[in-house]
């Protein structure tokens, strides 16, 4: 028959007596283990105190917005902006002999805008001869006048200021929105257009498939101080600046340096 369970406690080995004698003898060891325990703990409270603490460093990592950077009284732009921006676009990507191509020599440039200028008033401090320009004016495919801004809503706002300044003279928009670039070419090529206001994607392309040339220009302007909701200014919008900056590389900085354009930062 099977023990029962008295005598199998009459039975215990001895190591299980063992750990009854230490239990009724109360040991240290268990103790310290406790006290142990007790200092972890405390340990890992301070831990968590000091967390809160960290809450500073991660505001001072935070990412700086275009309003932490504007300036409570703006600044006009000068040549030495532009200059300095295509310099470190394109520093990692071109040899330093191209970096020499790209430069811009001052005499290069329009009067900036002091900020003091409408449109229209800007323009005709800057382009003296428009009407007599205008006037010899017949060539298809191409315009006098660039103006770069960074969307089609400010292009349609910079046609209106205009008014005063283009008087007879035929304007056109050049940019993607709403407006296919087969409809443009086709605008570009049924006569003379003196002025074209859009934004730099749509122009480059245009000027890539030889529906805009650049034989006649004259003036590029800049809508370079303007900024829109979010502060932003044309060369503040990531997308907006890159293709600015290629149109200047393979377009426009090449017909400067023949001496038939000009850059106004408006």
């Amino acid at each position: 028959m099977s023990d029962t369970p008295k005598e199998m406690d009459k039975d215990l080995p001895e190591h299980n007596i063992k750990r009854k004698r230490e239990k009724e003898d109360g040991s240290a060891q268990p103790v310290k283990v406790k006290e142990y325990r007790k200092q972890i703990e405390c340990f890992l409270e301070t831990e968590v105190e000091e967390i809160p603490g960290t809450s500073p460093l991660k505001k001072r990592r935070r990412r700086k917005k275009i309003s932490d950077i504007v300036s409570s009284t703006p600044q006009p732009a000068v040549p030495a902006d532009l200059q300095n921006m295509i310099t470190q676009h394109f520093k990692y990507e071109r040899s330093v002999i191209e970096l020499e191509e790209l430069k811009l020599p001052d005499s290069y440039f329009l009067e900036s805008n002091d900020l003091t200028h409408t449109l229209s008033s800007y323009l005709k401090q800057v382009c003296r001869k428009w009407v007599k320009l205008c006037k010899n004016h017949t060539e298809n495919k191409s315009v006098l006048m660039l103006i770069i801004c960074s969307s089609a809503l400010r292009a349609l706002e910079m046609i209106r200021l205009i008014t005063a300044f283009k008087g007879d003279c035929k304007a056109v928009k050049l940019f993607a929105k709403h407006i296919k670039v087969e409809e443009q070419i086709k605008w570009l090529s049924k006569g003379a257009v003196h002025l074209g206001v859009g934004t730099p994607g749509r122009i480059r392309n245009l000027i890539d498939r030889d529906g805009l040339s650049l034989q006649s220009l004259k003036y590029v302007i800049l809508d370079w101080n303007w900024r829109d909701q979010k502060l932003r200014r044309l060369m503040d919008i990531p997308e907006v600046k890159q293709e600015t900056l290629k149109l200047l590389e393979t377009s426009i900085i090449p017909a400067c340096k023949k001496g038939q354009v000009k850059l106004g930062l408006f």
